[in-house]
């Protein structure tokens, strides 16, 4: 008898306990909510009084303050002139309308509603530790057109990626175009392995210097990642990996392959190899070892070399056109042999694609 009413009472307690234990929980989960909700309040008035003091001309920097000055002043001034960058004229931010995000490095981004001559986008304010370290307009306007964001249009990419590569297995029109193409590397190969010397080496010579100067490293890619937020890839990684593969493609086959690299090289090749040292020495500094953790950048290194084979093979290319035209081959053969390393490059763009979508998507997140 005795027994029974002492677990009965070790019961009781026992459930006053998970009770009290559960009562403390929840009061700490509200207290939570409550303070992240005071914190997030706090984040959005900050915010909102920055874009007014923007607007009215105090974070306004000059890039040309830089100029005479020690190399540490030039850079802050620099920074800060990338960071907030000029009030584009005409426009209309709404305050009321606030959207908060927080990344993994802590900043707290503020994104307003605003538009400039009719144009939609956003006002975005960066916080960190309480301070306001940047604003800026982002256009909703995108070089990346709709039908990308279309599943038929990932999955006919993915297909035709299939099907080319099987193609070059069977005798036919693909495969004799991906032979040629090669045959034309062998014949020049003095000329080709001399452009792989040498661009890679500028990436490669960018990719050291970053150690020797990683604040200005760190001010190019700050560059370049702003100038891909406001082409439309500044939320390339919330899509799929299909989508984002087919958006990589796109890019870097229509402006990276055609655009500044094949249409310079049909100017007798000499535009086309100056333009690519430049990006792959400033790729490198972007790009370096020194500005990620070693395991990340050796999962995104087979995209370096993968991609930037690409532009070598079409540079490759324009440099034999010059050839056959000092040669008086004419230049319809030169700029055949042009047409032939855009054709390989295309392939290798496709590979770089999905294998850079699935290293940014599950290797290096």
């Amino acid at each position: 008898m005795l027994n029974a009413q002492r677990m009965t009472l070790n019961a009781k307690r026992e459930s006053g306990l998970r009770s009290m234990a559960a009562f403390f929980a929840l009061l700490a989960l509200i207290l939570g909510f409550s303070s992240a909700a005071v914190a997030q309040g706090a984040a959005v008035e900050q915010a909102r009084q920055a874009v007014r003091d923007w607007q009215a001309g105090k974070y306004t920097t000059d890039p040309a303050q830089a100029i005479g000055k020690p190399l540490d002043e030039q850079l802050k001034i620099l920074e800060r002139a990338l960071a907030f960058s000029p009030v584009p004229g005409g426009l209309e931010v709404n305050l009321n309308a606030p959207e908060v995000a927080q990344n993994p490095d802590g900043t707290t981004v503020v994104r307003f509603p605003a538009a400039v001559g009719g144009q939609g986008g956003n006002v975005q304010v960066s916080l960190r530790g309480g301070e306001v370290i940047g604003i800026g307009w982002v256009s909703d306007a995108s070089l990346i057109p709709a039908w990308t964001s279309s599943p038929l249009a990932w999955w006919s990419f993915l297909g035709l990626s299939l099907l080319w590569l099987a193609l070059l297995f069977l005798p036919g029109r693909l495969r004799g175009l991906w032979q040629e193409g090669w045959a034309l590397v062998r014949q020049y190969r003095r000329l080709y392995w001399g452009i792989n010397i040498g661009l890679y080496g500028l990436f490669v010579l960018g990719s050291f210097t970053a150690y020797a100067s990683p604040q200005v490293a760190l001010l190019v890619q700050k560059l370049v990642g702003g100038a891909l937020q406001q082409v439309g890839l500044g939320g390339l990684l919330a899509a799929g990996p299909l989508e984002v593969a087919l958006i990589i493609f796109f890019w870097n086959f229509t402006r990276g392959l055609l655009l500044t690299t094949a249409l310079p090289g049909m100017a007798l090749g000499i535009p086309a190899l100056l333009l690519n040292g430049l990006r792959y020495f400033f790729f490198g500094l972007a790009l370096s070892p020194a500005l990620f953790p070693a395991g990340r950048y050796l999962f995104h290194l087979p995209t370096l070399i993968i991609e930037l084979q690409a532009y070598i093979l079409v540079t490759f290319g324009g440099m034999v056109l010059l050839s056959k035209v000092l040669r008086r081959e004419g230049y319809g053969a030169g700029f055949r042999a042009l047409a032939l390393t855009v054709y390989l490059g295309a392939f290798f763009l496709v590979v770089g694609a999905f294998y850079e979508s699935y290293s940014l998507i599950y290797l290096m997140r």
